[in-house]
C-alpha cells in the first residue's frame, strides 16, 4: 500500500510540474495555436481532441496553469504570416502548428520560440527541417508522411473502379505540401494506366468551375490532395462529388464518415495530436525542440462508405472490404 500511495504522490507532482514551475517564474507559459480551423481556447475543432485532452491529461488546464491562443486563418494561408508575428508580440512560450502554411510563417518569424507540429504533411520535403531523426533549429513534432499517401489513395481509386482511366485531382498548391503530392501522384499515374486532371484550388469559390472542367474532360473519379482548405470544405465537395457521380478517395476519414464520401485513407491524427502534447510538455519542461525526433504515423485507416457506393451503383471488391477499417452502411 506504502508502494501504491507513493506510485501516487509521484504521479501528481510530475502533473502539477507546470503548475509549480509557473508559481516560481510568477507566470504561466504561453501558448500559441495555429491553425486553419475555426474554434477557441475554451471550445477548439473537435479535429483536435487528441491534443487538448493531452495536454489536460499532462496538467495543462487553459487559464489555470497555461495560457492558450487559438489563432485562426479563416482559410487564407497568407494570414499565417501577421498570426506568428502576433504569437512573437505575445512572448509566446511556444508556438504549435496545425498545418504546413502555419509552420513555415511561425519558423520566419521566430529562431528563439519552439515550434512544435501536431501532424504535418512532410516536414523534410517542404524545408522545415533538416531531417527526421535530427530536425535541427527550433521546430519539432509530428509528420504524417502526406507524399506517399497521396500515390497509395490513387492506388485504391484504381482497385476500386478498375476500368477508371481519367482521374481530377484538386489541389491547394499555396501549400508548400501540395506540390509534393502532386508529384508523387504523377509518377504512380503511369503505372496505373491513369491520366490526371489537376485543378488547382485557392479559394472554396473555385470547387464548383474545378469540377465542371473536369467534367468536360471525362473525369471518371476523384481525389483531392490533403490540406486543410479540402478538410474545412468537405460537404461541398462531397456534394459536388455525388452531383458529378465522381467516386473518390479522401484524405481524411471525416470525408467518409460525416460528409458522405466514398472512401477515406489516412492516418490516425488523434494518436499524432496526442503525441504532440507530450512534445509541448518535454519543452516546456526544458527539452530542446531541436532534441526530440520527428514522429511519423505507425496506424492507417481506410473507410469506405457503402450508402454512397450503392449510389453510385458501385461494387466494391471484395479485396477493398477485407482491409477496410471501418464500413459504413
Amino acid at each position: 500500500m506504502r508502494l501504491i500511495g507513493l506510485a501516487v504522490i509521484l504521479a501528481v507532482g510530475l502533473i502539477l510540474v507546470p503548475l509549480a514551475e509557473a508559481q516560481r517564474t510568477g507566470k504561466i507559459p504561453q501558448l500559441c495555436f495555429l491553425t486553419f480551423d475555426p474554434g477557441t481556447a475554451q471550445s477548439p475543432s473537435a479535429r483536435f481532441d487528441g491534443f487538448f485532452h493531452g495536454l489536460r491529461d499532462l496538467g495543462y488546464v487553459h487559464g489555470q496553469t497555461i495560457t492558450i491562443n487559438y489563432l485562426v486563418a479563416d482559410g487564407r494561408s497568407e494570414r499565417f504570416l501577421e498570426l506568428a508575428a502576433e504569437c512573437v508580440r505575445l512572448k509566446a512560450d511556444i508556438i504549435v502548428v496545425s498545418t504546413t502554411p502555419a509552420a513555415h510563417a511561425a519558423k520566419n518569424a521566430t529562431r528563439t520560440i519552439p515550434i512544435v507540429m501536431i501532424a504535418l504533411g512532410d516536414p523534410v520535403g517542404t524545408g522545415l527541417v533538416d531531417n527526421l531523426a535530427r530536425p535541427g533549429g527550433n521546430l519539432t513534432g509530428m509528420s504524417q508522411m502526406t507524399s506517399g499517401l497521396a500515390a497509395k489513395r490513387l492506388e485504391v481509386l484504381k482497385e476500386a473502379v478498375p476500368a477508371i482511366s481519367r482521374v481530377l485531382v484538386l489541389s491547394y498548391l499555396v501549400d508548400p505540401i501540395a506540390p509534393l503530392q502532386v508529384k508523387a501522384l504523377k509518377e504512380a499515374a503511369p503505372s496505373l494506366g491513369v491520366t490526371l486532371l489537376i485543378r488547382d484550388i485557392r479559394t472554396a469559390d473555385d470547387l464548383p468551375a474545378a469540377f465542371d472542367a473536369g467534367v468536360r474532360e471525362h473525369a471518371e473519379g476523384l481525389l483531392t490532395t490533403a490540406e486543410s482548405i479540402f478538410r474545412l470544405q468537405r460537404a461541398r465537395v462531397t456534394e459536388l462529388a455525388a452531383r458529378h457521380r465522381l467516386p473518390a478517395v479522401y484524405p481524411y476519414a471525416a470525408f467518409a464518415k460525416d460528409s458522405g464520401g466514398l472512401m477515406a485513407y489516412d492516418v490516425n491524427e488523434s494518436d499524432l495530436h496526442k503525441r504532440a502534447a507530450t512534445y509541448v510538455d518535454r519543452i516546456l519542461k526544458g527539452a530542446k525542440p531541436s532534441e526530440p525526433a520527428v514522429q511519423q504515423p505507425t496506424t492507417f485507416n481506410l473507410v469506405i462508405n457503402m450508402k454512397t457506393a450503392k449510389a453510385l451503383g458501385l461494387t466494391i471488391p471484395q479485396s477493398l472490404l477485407v482491409r477496410a477499417d471501418e464500413i459504413i452502411q
